[in-house]
């Protein structure tokens, strides 16, 4: 018994944290897709939003949420549509938004605004910061 006491004391750190971080990109990219396995599942999320015109904009607003301003906040001083409430969309099912939207948010865990798991997409609106609050 004496051999099978050497349970991998390092097993238990790695892989536990860095999964949680706040502003970890969603990018659309090759190697987005599948990998994130939290949306499976998901027919409908409830999505909050951040749309900002420019480039400059947007980046501004990831730098009040990296520095941990709440995102309901941060949505109605910088973005640019009518979610100014907070950025909130509401629920919303598979098929009902942008598909560079959709594939970014659905891929999104949920989060709370005062601690936001946020991604982004450019579409043809502009520049989003997403997050989801549910799913189902």
């Amino acid at each position: 018994m004496g051999k099978s006491d050497k349970k991998g004391a390092g097993d238990k750190n790695a892989g536990s944290k860095g999964s949680g971080k706040k502003g970890a990109k969603a990018e659309g990219t090759d190697s987005g897709g599948k990998e994130a396995g939290k949306a499976k599942g998901a027919q409908s999320i409830n999505v909050r939003h951040i749309l900002c015109e420019k480039h400059s904009k947007k980046e501004e607003a990831l730098a009040k949420l990296r520095d941990g301003a709440k995102f309901d906040d941060v949505a109605r001083d910088f973005s640019e549509d009518k979610a100014r409430q907070g950025g909130s969309l509401g629920w919303k099912s598979k098929g009902s938004l942008d598909s560079k939207f959709e594939e970014i948010a659905f891929q999104l865990e949920a989060s709370s605004t005062s601690s936001p798991k946020f991604g982004e997409a450019k579409t043809g609106f502009g520049y989003h910061i997403i997050m989801v609050e549910g799913r189902k």
